[in-house]
């Protein structure tokens, strides 16, 4: 069955052109041209993933991924903006955004990122029923999360970032090598977006995210994920 890819631009002339390039690539497309129609189309069919503008009539791109996850519905989601806005990018990811680009951009490369999150979603790779670190609970298998006896609610990309971190604890990670393994990028990608998804988990797993006890930042590298009770 063919992966199903909903386009929400209100932008005729660039959802002809992602349509044309995504269905070349093999992929099934359904179209929404303002955000209200967006989240009704979303609530009511399992798209594999959601390429989103920033600008819409009726429901801009913020609110429609806000209440998206909100509501867990969990869908990748690349976010389009027509601004080359730091804040927005980064309002983007801490929203739930899995990724961005921003207009002009090349088709080829919206494809190739298409394909990167599918790859990462679908990846089947063996990982152990449950994952102690510290107090976290990580079953890698349910996307669960247990901190004590509280369950957490992640984003499928903040979950799989977190899982990646927990199978390499207390190795160095590089940033880019996140973006490659987590993300699935093969070619440059901006790291703020791993900085950003880094944050997001801290503010959820850490008792005080201004100074983690899982989650350190290895200056001028990465990250590395430590069980706080081996330091006590």
């Amino acid at each position: 069955m063919q992966q199903k890819i909903l386009i929400v631009d209100d932008e005729r002339p660039i959802v002809t052109l992602l349509t044309y390039n995504i269905e070349n690539a093999g992929f099934t497309v359904d179209v929404a041209y303002d955000g209200i129609e967006a989240v009704k189309m979303a609530e009511q069919f399992p798209y594999d993933l959601i390429i989103l503008d920033l600008m819409l009539p009726g429901k801009d791109g913020m609110d429609v991924c806000k209440y998206l996850r909100q509501n867990h519905i969990d869908t990748p989601i690349i976010m389009l903006t027509a601004k080359d806005d730091e804040i927005d990018k980064v309002l983007g990811l801490e929203l739930g955004a899995d990724d961005y680009l921003t207009k002009p951009f090349s088709p080829r490369e919206v494809v190739a990122r298409i394909k990167a999150i599918l790859r990462r979603t679908k990846d089947t790779k063996e990982t152990p029923s449950v994952i102690y670190i510290g107090d976290l609970a990580i079953f890698p298998e349910k996307y669960e999360v247990m901190l004590h006896d509280r369950k957490l609610d992640f984003t499928r990309k903040e979950f799989e970032l977190l899982v990646f971190l927990a199978e390499h604890e207390g190795i160095v990670l590089l940033r880019d090598q996140l973006l490659s393994d987590v993300w699935d990028y093969d070619f440059a990608g901006d790291t703020r977006i791993v900085d950003v998804h880094i944050s997001r988990l801290r503010e959820k797993i850490e008792s005080n995210s201004k100074k983690p006890r899982y989650i350190k930042t290895i200056r001028g590298l990465g990250y590395k994920l430590e069980n706080p009770n081996d330091h006590q």
